[in-house]
């Protein structure tokens, strides 16, 4: 239950602070006046849209605060959110609305506590709805109306329309991947032979070692060039050991070098590890020439095995060029495609086996959808007779109403097509609401509508802008009484220009706009005083609420609308004394 909302800067409201009363509490006043203010003010406080105009002329910022009444299911879900109650009984949520170099900025608060839209709207359904003006012209929409119907079916019907949502999910995906797969197979046969031949010519090359082409290059270069190889090796032999020339070789001045030390020693024994560097130079040389000498000794001309190697580069180096760049990167790339090939062989699942999927899948969303089906048809005829009885008392008596439902594609939400179908008339066929109803029809259409919710949903906080619009005279009576049976289980709100409807109020708020010279608060972007026009309301007694009854009926509170007044209120104080007594 809302027990309060404070305003602040909000429109044509500078300032007001307004405590809600148990049952029917009703808005009147004139056109423009700024009822409807006040609802828009609750509904930005729960988080509903809003624009930078909602803050009022001149000011930096709106500010507005609503209070609730904690109720058993609400704390529960403070719980959940881990956000504890004001003084253990109450829940307030507050809005700062601001706008700062040109753009807007808004702050939600749950207890004190910064929260985010997804929060507040999750707490919004919870505390109140608002059935606002122009709400009547979305009767007609099939989406609305099958979301209307869901809701009366209750907790069994929401949790198979999730089961529905789930097959719907599980059925599009088997069937994106069974597409998916019939469009690339052509792609995947083409790869597969692609493949086939690269690693056939990677595997008729023989790919084993990646330093391969470096050393075939060397031995080319040894192949090409043995006589060189042999001719040099000779001579180096001969500069090393045994030179058949005048220059002596270099094992021969090494042993000259080693007599002369050997003599030099037997003076000056320091010299021994000079000597003994020199035996090992010389024992180096003489091996070294031993090796050159058998180095080329061995060399021969092969140029069959020359042929092959240069086969052998030529092969690599065309490998690499397609493969590559190097023959390092040619072998991962044989790999690579080694394990391609396999995995694009193997397919993972088959098209008859995504085609057994897919139809599996389809035929569990058709299973969804059927049960779905039977509960809406369930619902359906409950609703059907509640609605109905709802509104024989709105001065239709003989209405007859149906809610068709039709196969269509299977959707997340259900193969169904809702639509509303309404008959006000006697005699009259049954058509689609939006096409028959007047607008007076429309009205009480949605007001027993939201009496057959809130039947089922429990206490709260009900809004209605001015839902007895369009209608007069009887029909505003019946509409009042239904107005009061609905504030029997539920707090209502109400904006009406009805004296009869006003008349049911426990508590009556008159709203009119003031003329006023306020001086610039620190909040203002005036600099001196100004006159402006503001909203005010007052909570009426029971003179006051004469008067505003008379000027409702009449235009102004004359002696014989006063006395129609006061019969009002006797007729309503009766009423509710007889629907109190049900």
């Amino acid at each position: 239950m809302l027990i309060s909302l404070c305003i602040n800067n909000f429109a044509l409201i500078d300032h007001l602070d307004l405590e809600f009363g148990l049952g029917l509490n009703v808005f009147t006043g004139e056109t423009g006046a700024g009822k409807s203010i006040i609802l828009d003010a609750l509904d930005a406080a729960l988080g509903g849209k809003v624009d930078r105009r909602v803050i009022r002329t001149g000011a930096k910022r709106a500010i507005l605060e609503a209070t609730f009444e904690l109720s058993p299911t609400l704390a529960e879900w403070l719980d959940s959110q881990e956000i504890d109650p004001i003084d253990g009984t109450l829940v307030v949520c507050s809005r700062e609305i601001i706008v700062t170099q040109g753009s807007l900025r808004t702050k939600s608060r749950l207890n004190g506590i910064l929260v985010n839209r997804k929060i507040m709207e999750q707490l919004r359904d919870r505390l109140v709805e608002i059935t606002a003006q122009g709400q009547t012209l979305q009767l007609g929409n099939p989406n609305l109306q099958r979301q209307w119907l869901d809701l009366y079916g209750g907790l069994t019907l929401l949790e198979c329309r999730e089961a529905v949502s789930v097959a719907y999910q599980k059925a599009q995906k088997a069937t994106a991947a069974l597409e998916n797969r019939r469009q690339s197979e052509q792609q995947r046969l083409q790869r597969i032979d692609l493949l086939e031949y690269q690693l056939q010519e990677l595997n008729k090359a023989n790919l084993t070692e990646s330093q391969e082409l470096e050393q075939l290059k060397q031995q080319s270069q040894r192949l090409s060039h043995t006589v060189e190889l042999q001719y040099q090796s000779y001579k180096l032999h001969q500069a090393l050991y045994q030179n058949e020339g005048e220059t002596p070789a270099a094992a021969d001045l090494l042993g000259e070098a080693e007599n002369l030390l050997n003599d030099m020693v037997s003076y000056d024994s320091t010299l021994q590890p000079v000597l003994e560097m020199i035996n090992d130079a010389l024992a180096q040389v003489v091996e070294a020439s031993r090796e050159i000498s058998s180095y080329g000794e061995n060399l021969e001309a092969d140029p069959q095995l020359l042929q092959d190697v240069e086969e052998r580069i030529q092969q690599l180096k065309q490998i690499c060029r397609k493969y590559g760049p190097c023959l390092e990167e040619a072998i991962a790339y044989y790999h690579k495609i080694q394990a391609e090939l396999k995995a694009l062989q193997e397919g993972g699942e088959s098209l008859e086996a995504l085609e057994a999927v897919s139809i599996e899948a389809q035929k569990q969303l058709q299973n969804k959808c059927s049960e779905l089906s039977w509960q809406r048809q369930s619902a359906a005829a409950k609703l059907e007779k509640h609605l109905i009885e709802e509104l024989k008392p709105l001065a239709m008596e003989k209405v007859q109403f149906q809610v068709q439902i039709t196969p269509t594609t299977p959707t997340n939400l259900g193969a169904d097509q809702i639509k509303f179908c309404f008959s006000p008339n006697p005699g009259e066929p049954l058509q689609a609401i939006e096409f028959i109803a007047s607008g007076g029809e429309m009205s009480r259409f949605l007001l027993a509508l939201k009496a057959c919710f809130s039947q089922i949903e429990g206490s709260g906080t009900l809004v209605f802008d001015e839902i007895d619009v369009g209608v007069s005279g009887r029909v505003a009576g019946a509409i009042s009484e239904k107005l009061h049976q609905l504030s029997r289980q539920n707090q209502v709100l109400c904006v009406t220009h009805q004296p009869i409807v006003a008349a049911m109020a426990d508590t009556h708020f008159s709203v009119s706009k003031q003329v006023v010279e306020e001086m610039p608060s620190l909040d203002s972007t005036a600099q001196n005083s100004e006159v402006r026009t503001t909203v005010r309301v007052k909570n009426l007694d029971s003179n006051q609420r004469r008067q505003e009854l008379a000027q409702l009926a009449s235009g102004k509170p004359v002696q014989e609308a006063i006395a129609f007044a006061e019969s009002l209120l006797t007729q309503a104080a009766t009423k509710r004394q007889q629907q109190n007594s049900i």
